[in-house]
């Protein structure tokens, strides 16, 4: 099965996700990113979508390129301008130069890309020793097919809980996130990815889980539930390119 074509529901992303109106962006996924890029100049941004983080950066001083596959998002991005430079292409081919950024941020990306693990290879390869990744990543456990909330009445009172899928079992899913929009989705259990930033020569500095935050829970009102509010949705992966002792000379 191949990756998606993304440019048949680019409209549905920067509808649904961009400008504002998804408040895990607005509340989490950018404050989160701009905390953990700090003042980092050259940043490339995999998987840019219309732009939001990258702008963002752009915003706080930074040198942005945004890279992303679908050339819709492309377009979007370059419209609502605010700094960056866009570049269509993909994360297991990346079309720049070896250490050139001082950070790579990779949001909600890989759970859709086959060649992660070459995909790990490249931002490895294109960034300078010392230089930072940012993984974000919808939670591998949390967010395994089959996974959700679950509200038992066989017992009185109804019991809430989180139900976890087949978390080991690699797997292929397309799923119909509303209607006539599908997206495919590759899950991987955590090993798989913290083991390819090893194998990729990253090493792993922090990890985030936060809950999912305010304007979320009062927007989505069935995710009001406790057990939903400390569940995390989001996995942050930060990770950094060994400074080598030649390159500190």
């Amino acid at each position: 099965m191949s990756e998606p074509h993304w440019d048949d529901h680019a409209d549905w992303w920067q509808r649904e996700f961009t400008d504002g109106i998804d408040p895990e962006y607005v509340e989490q996924i950018i404050p989160l990113a701009l905390k953990y890029l700090g003042k980092r100049r050259d940043v490339l941004d995999v998987g840019a979508g219309e732009g939001q983080i990258a702008r963002a950066a752009a915003a706080e001083g930074a040198i942005v390129i945004g890279l992303d596959p679908t050339a819709s998002q492309i377009k979007v991005a370059v419209e609502r301008g605010g700094g960056p430079v866009y570049v269509q292409g993909r994360s297991d081919g990346l079309p720049v130069l070896d250490r050139s950024f001082d950070a790579v941020v990779v949001c909600l990306v890989f759970e859709h890309v086959d060649a992660f693990e070459a995909s790990l290879e490249e931002v490895a390869r294109v960034l300078r020793p010392g230089g930072r990744l940012l993984l974000f990543l919808n939670h591998p456990l949390l967010q395994t097919p089959e996974s959700g909330m679950i509200i038992d009445h066989m017992i009185d009172p109804p019991e809430t809980y989180w139900r976890i899928g087949p978390y080991l079992r690699e797997a292929v899913t397309v799923e119909e996130v509303q209607k006539d929009v599908r997206v495919r989705f590759v899950h991987r259990p955590l090993g798989r990815y913290v083991n390819g930033l090893i194998d990729a020569g990253l090493q792993l500095v922090r990890m985030e889980e936060p809950a999912p935050p305010p304007g979320f829970i009062a927007k989505a009102g069935e995710y009001e539930h406790d057990v939903v509010q400390t569940t995390p949705r989001l996995l942050l992966l930060v990770a950094e390119k060994p400074t080598l002792r030649s390159d500190m000379t």
